[in-house]
């Protein structure tokens, strides 16, 4: 049967390519340009001619100690967050005590709690464990709140692996820590990687616990950076522009690297 073209909804992928590409566009364009050609040129036109002039400048005000300092607290929390949580997970769905359910049904409560109904906490927590104002401050709180949500995605793809397989590695003389890292760390790869990147792009895009947690300059994060950019940069639009460009190349890099991986593990979610 020959099916009628959908005109309608092509239009309406069309105007949503737009609407999501016009900014990432305009953001780009105006890096490229000088103040001067920024208030004098069209927004949407090509800068004549393309300079670098705002990415010098970014990079000349402390960026590079900004980005490692983003980098460090993204990887940190991503290995803390990934390895417990598949380990929490492995306990979860293995588990056959009373213990074992109750502990996912904390994990369950843990998603209904927002951030910004513990900042309080947190903020105290912190300040009396002599934490405040360093790096460490941001990695602790941001991996408890990823550790809820890893849990759960990985449970449901670990509760996939057949029973069949644990049984014969354990008739092998296989012990847990053997299942988990010979069998269930390969099968589960995708929901690994997804894992992942979902945190890790929650974690370099975090603002609130480095504005609440951290204070001096030398331990800011790049969402934070950015707002200091803006203040210090208040006129000079192209180089906060240029800032924003360069904090989101790496989360560009993960997923290009990460790709099949994600999308293998998102539509395997979809079938649950």
């Amino acid at each position: 049967m020959r099916t009628r073209p959908n005109y309608l909804g092509g239009l309406a992928g069309f105007a949503w390519l737009a609407i999501v590409l016009v900014p990432v566009y305009y953001v780009v364009v105006t890096s490229l340009r000088n103040q001067r050609g920024f208030y004098d040129a069209n927004p949407l036109s090509l800068p004549a001619p393309p300079t670098l002039s705002a990415y010098e400048l970014v990079l000349r005000n402390d960026f590079w100690r900004y980005f490692a300092n983003s980098v460090v607290v993204t990887l940190a929390t991503v290995a803390i967050a990934v390895a417990v949580a598949l380990m929490a997970a492995y306990y979860v769905v293995r588990g056959t005590t009373w213990f074992s359910r109750f502990t996912y049904r904390g994990y369950l409560l843990g998603l209904a709690i927002p951030i910004q109904a513990t900042i309080i906490p947190v903020y105290y927590l912190i300040t009396r464990a002599q934490l405040y104002d360093t790096l460490l401050a941001i990695i602790l709180p941001s991996v408890a709140f990823a550790i809820p949500l890893s849990v759960i995605i990985l449970a449901n793809f670990l509760r996939d692996v057949p029973n069949e397989l644990f049984e014969s590695m354990r008739v092998d003389g296989a012990g847990d820590w053997r299942m988990l890292f010979s069998l269930v760390l390969p099968m589960i790869r995708p929901a690994v990687v997804t894992v992942a990147v979902y945190d890790g792009l929650n974690v370099w895009n975090g603002f609130l616990f480095p504005l609440i947690l951290t204070q001096s300059p030398d331990q800011r994060v790049l969402p934070l950076a950015l707002w200091s950019f803006q203040g210090q940069f208040r006129v000079n639009i192209p180089a906060v522009l240029a800032a924003v460009v360069l904090s989101t190349l790496p989360v560009l890099a993960l997923y290009v690297l990460g790709r099949r991986q994600l999308v293998s593990g998102l539509t395997a979610g979809f079938g649950k």
